[in-house]
């Protein structure tokens, strides 16, 4: 082949007209990632682009909306029994599930519906 895949740049999942800060509340305030500024260009369109190390989440608005319900981003974490914890503490509810080998995973909604994998490896 003449090209190459090198990684993903970012994943995207939609949201409702407005819910901006619903975004930043949950994606920066509970599960902390950061915010990335959005280029001038595309800052009309609004959404919100985040960070969690490497990776980048954008949060792009859809009118009408309708939450990704199976397909979703998957995150890999350090400490999931704690981020468990934090979750409880702030009223975010999760879903068990022991069905991958070698992981231990949960999967939780932001508050638009859409479904985010959290999972961490045993080594």
């Amino acid at each position: 082949m003449l090209f190459t895949f090198k990684r993903i740049d970012h994943v995207q999942l939609a949201a409702p007209k407005g819910s901006e800060e619903m975004a930043r509340a949950f994606y920066s305030g509970i599960l902390g990632f950061e915010e990335v500024e959005k280029p001038e260009v595309l800052r009309a369109r609004g959404g919100v682009w985040l960070r969690a190390g490497e990776n980048q989440l954008h949060i792009g608005i859809e009118d009408p909306f309708t939450p990704a319900k199976k397909a979703h981003p998957a995150f890999e974490v350090e400490k999931l029994a704690e981020l468990k914890k934090h979750l409880t503490k702030h009223e975010v509810p999760y879903l068990e599930d022991d069905l991958l080998p070698g992981a231990n995973r949960i999967y939780a909604e932001d508050p638009f519906g859409n479904r985010i994998e959290l999972l961490e490896w045993r080594r």
